[in-house]
């Protein structure tokens, strides 16, 4: 983030909140890193409570809330946690910044993958999550969801249109096979 504030591409100037201010909670980096935020009066570090409380993420008119995901399921179903029904990762309030930027004026919310993993042997758009896999981000609160393959609103869509559309973002290989298990599952 540093280097994209040196060049001028984050500014803070389009915030509703905080406007010109860079928000953080949690700061990881090198000595560099460090030495940019000491004394930087562009920088605030707030609690986690309030950064990441999707009433005040909502304050932000046309927020947008970028996440990652390991995969997702044909119902729109987004994990970030477990990889082979084991924990991974934390949540990393994924849940708040997409429905604060969902409930900002303007706002939308994008989950943002590769199509595979393990070298393009597996494809994270999967049919269902494994059992015991946490649910990071519920179906009704996805937004968009964009890969290389392109982007899709699941947002208002029935469990047909959000099979269809996350088919159409998944990887060629693999869309034959989500197809029939969509299929089997009564989804199409």
């Amino acid at each position: 983030m540093v280097e994209l504030i040196k060049k001028g591409v984050i500014t803070g100037c389009r915030k509703t909140l905080h406007r010109h201010k860079h928000v953080f909670s949690v700061a990881y980096g090198t000595d560099e890193v460090f030495r940019f935020m000491h004394d930087n009066p562009s920088m605030e570090s707030y609690p986690s409570s309030y950064v990441m409380d999707l009433r005040v993420i909502a304050q932000n008119d046309n927020m947008v809330a970028i996440n990652s995901i390991i995969e997702v399921d044909l119902t729109g179903q987004c994990n970030y946690e477990y990889i082979g029904g084991f924990q991974y990762s934390g949540t990393g309030c994924q849940l708040d910044f997409v429905r604060g930027a969902y409930a900002s004026r303007g706002g939308r919310s994008i989950m943002a993958f590769y199509s595979t993993a393990k070298n393009g042997t597996v494809s994270r758009v999967v049919g269902r999550l494994a059992d015991g896999t946490a649910v990071t981000t519920p179906r009704m609160d996805v937004n968009y969801m964009a890969t290389e393959y392109g982007i899709v609103d699941l947002k208002q869509k029935s469990v047909r249109e959000r099979a269809d559309a996350l088919i159409s973002i998944a990887h060629p290989k693999f869309r034959e096979d989500l197809l029939r298990e969509a299929e089997d599952m009564r989804l199409m």
